[in-house]
């Protein structure tokens, strides 16, 4: 438990959300030297990998402390900001071990794979890191089209692990590829960092609309982008 707390001083909401930001910017910093280092191996990305995985420890533990040590008396609103901002952090906690896995792979085999294997994993840092960019824009702003561009980006993301777990597990083309092992890994592991932004995304379109996107999409067999969009049209504008 922090000082403040242990002195009696409650956290404050704003206190919260703003440890939450800086959790997305270094979950962002992350991807973005996750994005530089595949393929190259080079240890300065990657151990800042790894500086970046202990601060988003630190600042889960922080905010789990906070928010337990806030609630308590407070209104229904600042009750959900609270909570979104401990949702928000388990998940970007775990995109931090995630990154620091994919790093820690990169490193040893950086030397031994092709360039298609190269370009497509650095394709999904970069759309991981472009991910967490939106999830950044769309916590401060509240921002509803960042939060929905995640959800389409999350879609490429799978298409790209597909491509590779086709090259490397049914290989149709029955050619030899150096470290399928680790590659297929690799790309399960992105896939999967790309999916904990998506409830980033998904929790600020719940935290804005009151609405979660999981229930629109049972209304109407439409892809839930598409509902979720089409419900945002109806609302009455804000005065």
């Amino acid at each position: 438990m922090n000082a403040a707390t242990s002195a009696g001083n409650k956290p404050s909401v704003a206190e919260m959300r703003g440890l939450t930001a800086r959790a997305c910017e270094v979950a962002r910093m992350a991807a973005a030297a996750t994005e530089e280092g595949i393929g190259t191996g080079a240890a300065l990305p990657l151990d800042f990998i790894r500086t970046c995985e202990e601060e988003l420890d630190t600042l889960d533990r922080q905010i789990n402390e906070g928010v337990t040590a806030a609630i308590p008396g407070t209104n229904e609103q600042d009750t959900r900001e609270l909570l979104f901002c401990l949702k928000f952090i388990i998940d970007l906690e775990r995109i931090g071990d995630l990154l620091l896995n994919v790093a820690n792979r990169a490193r040893t085999i950086s030397s031994r794979i092709d360039a298609q294997d190269t370009s497509d994993l650095k394709r999904m840092a970069q759309l991981l890191h472009q991910m967490l960019a939106d999830a950044e824009v769309s916590l401060r702003d509240r921002d509803l089209k960042r939060a929905v561009s995640i959800l389409r980006a999350d879609a490429e993301m799978d298409r790209i692990r597909n491509l590779m777990f086709v090259r490397h597990v049914e290989n149709p083309e029955e050619k030899q590829h150096q470290e399928s092992f680790h590659l297929v890994f690799m790309t399960q592991t992105l896939e999967r960092a790309g999916d904990h932004v998506k409830n980033l995304a998904e929790e600020v379109c719940h935290l804005v609309t009151g609405r979660s996107i999981r229930h629109l999409i049972r209304e109407a067999d439409k892809p839930w982008e598409e509902m979720f969009l089409d419900w945002m049209r109806k609302q009455p504008p804000k005065r």
